[in-house]
């Protein structure tokens, strides 16, 4: 088990997984801004995989700004601890009332490009995802989101076809077998 500050701990599954840690631990290693929001140096984001309470659908949102569908989460603006990003980002982006951590665990980490638009330079996502689980509550459409969908896992491939959500799907058994 290998550990970042204000990232938490993590254990690589594949060879994936170990080039996606050993690039973040590199990059918050030398980047002090690496929890801020400058495009510029890239930065750290914090995503929530909400499963369901049977543990058998994950919670996505349609993005309005990306018009894709993704896990919920965001940047960190400063505050140097992603796991409290994405709970943070999945109460403020779901509606629950309630969101229990199933890990306090890293689940992934996926490093991905963010294209130039009017606002911003194209820079990096240093994003890390956890896993959680929605307690209470009923799911509403946030501002940053056209939609909300309590997605099957079995039926994931229908709803994306992003590598980077997808993961959810390979990886959570071994995960759950393993830890709970």
């Amino acid at each position: 088990m290998e550990r970042i500050e204000g990232i938490g701990q993590y254990k690589p599954q594949n060879a994936r997984d170990r080039q996606m840690w050993d690039q973040l631990s590199e990059f918050c290693a030398h980047e002090p801004q690496a929890f801020g929001r400058d495009p510029l140096t890239s930065h750290v984001t914090g995503s929530a995989f909400v499963l369901s309470q049977d543990l058998q659908s994950v919670l996505l949102t349609h993005h309005r700004k990306l018009d894709r569908w993704l896990q919920l989460g965001g940047h960190c603006d400063g505050i140097a601890d992603a796991g409290f990003v994405a709970l943070k980002e999945a109460y403020e982006e779901s509606g629950l009332t309630r969101i229990a951590p199933l890990s306090a665990q890293v689940f992934d980490v996926d490093i991905h490009e963010i294209p130039a638009n009017s606002k911003e330079c194209a820079h990096l996502h240093y994003d890390v995802r956890y896993l959680f689980r929605a307690v209470t509550g009923e799911i509403s459409v946030s501002d940053e989101s056209h939609a909300l969908e309590w997605v099957p896992l079995q039926r994931l491939h229908e709803k994306t076809d992003a590598a980077s959500v997808l993961v959810l799907r390979d990886k959570l058994p071994a995960v759950l077998n393993n830890r709970y």
